[in-house]
């Protein structure tokens, strides 16, 4: 399950890197709203992916709170996730 996680993290920090470098300045520079939707869709399959597996793993591992915690605030800072597959994840 953590090396699903792991891909699932990486996925998930790319899209939201491309959602908002990315499509967003497309967005609003050049008047192309198609990107966001695109990209914005297929980021917010992978967030609940990345959301319900770290709620497994939680269990499953008996992570406490504080790892929770900041595995899940990391799903939303841009580079987030790619701090916390450094910080927790590195020897899978």
């Amino acid at each position: 399950m953590s090396k699903f996680f792991k891909i699932t993290a990486t996925l998930e920090g790319i899209s939201l890197l491309l959602l908002l470098f990315v499509a967003m300045p497309l967005k609003y520079f050049f008047d192309l709203p198609q990107y966001v939707r695109v990209i914005g869709m297929i980021h917010g399959i992978l967030f609940i992916g990345y959301m319900i597996i770290a709620t497994m793993l939680k269990t499953e591992e008996s992570w406490n709170n504080k790892k929770f915690f900041e595995v899940c605030i990391a799903s939303i800072i841009p580079f987030g996730t790619f701090y916390i597959e450094k910080k927790y994840f590195k020897s899978i």
